[in-house]
């Protein structure tokens, strides 16, 4: 897997190659670290050689690919995505000096801008264990599936991967039963409910040697549900859509994507 590592200042890329070098160990490539300065600066070649030193002994992959551009952030890294076909982004979310607000819109602007899958590190260091898939089933739920069966099958081994999937009147689709709507991941699978076949499906792509996939069904308001669920399976990545559709669910979605960002303090895993 093609993996960029979008590093906003020295400060901070302990941080972010830490949490990567567990991804990036087992990618089948070395990775490429690309960090954006706002303007052109004659200490360029410190800079590189200094992230350089890091990235060697955090990462400890050969052939590291580092290069230092001046700009605008969001679209150097669009750029670079974009001819070097990655698979993968991996950038901090949090800028250093940068005010709460910016950093919202600079985040949101580079996810809507790049094409790739990209994790957006939040809080402190940790291990990826257990992981949160959170499936809408809208759009193109088997491909958000399938990139977190091949980012687990990636890790050190025995990740657990819980899909969820939340029960609400607000999105449901026309035709879901209130029964339905009260129903548990076991019930839904056993009636054969689209809710249950979706969950199902879920399951068979993830289950792999070293990956552990387990149902779950929560009912109330998608946000709140997503949430609650976070903090209480006190999960080490959450793995949520940003599928563009030509409806009303759009709406939803994009905005579901934003929220679940603003409001997580661990990291997030937006699969286009």
């Amino acid at each position: 897997m093609k993996i960029l590592i979008a590093i906003n200042s020295l400060e901070q890329s302990q941080k972010i190659l830490t949490f990567s070098s567990q991804i990036v160990k087992n990618a089948g490539e070395p990775p490429a670290i690309m960090h954006v300065t706002k303007k052109k600066t004659k200490m360029k070649k410190n800079r590189k050689k200094d992230i350089s030193e890091i990235a060697d002994k955090i990462l400890d992959v050969p052939d590291i690919k580092i290069s230092i551009k001046a700009g605008h952030a969001a679209r150097e890294i669009t750029k670079e995505i974009k001819q070097g076909n990655y698979e993968l982004l991996i950038m901090d979310d949090v800028p250093v000096n940068y005010t709460h607000f910016y950093q919202r819109k600079r985040t949101s602007s580079l996810i809507k801008r790049v094409t790739c899958p990209v994790i957006i590190v939040k809080g402190g260091y940790r291990p990826i264990r257990r992981i949160l898939l959170c499936d809408s089933g809208a759009g193109r739920s088997s491909v958000l599936t399938g990139f977190t069966a091949q980012l687990a099958s990636m890790l050190e081994g025995h990740e657990e991967v819980t899909v969820l999937h939340v029960m609400s009147q607000i999105s449901a689709g026309p035709g879901v039963s209130g029964e339905q709507l009260r129903a548990s991941a076991d019930e839904l699978l056993e009636a054969h409910t689209p809710e249950g076949e979706l969950l199902e499906k879920d399951i068979q792509i993830l289950e792999r040697p070293g990956v552990h996939p387990k149902p779950l069904v929560a009912h109330g308001l998608v946000l709140d549900e997503i949430l609650l669920e976070t903090r209480k399976g006190d999960y080490d990545l959450v793995v949520i859509g940003n599928q563009i559709e030509q409806t009303w669910r759009r709406f939803l979605l994009e905005d579901l994507a934003r929220k679940i960002l603003e409001k997580t303090d661990r990291p997030v895993l937006v699969v286009k």
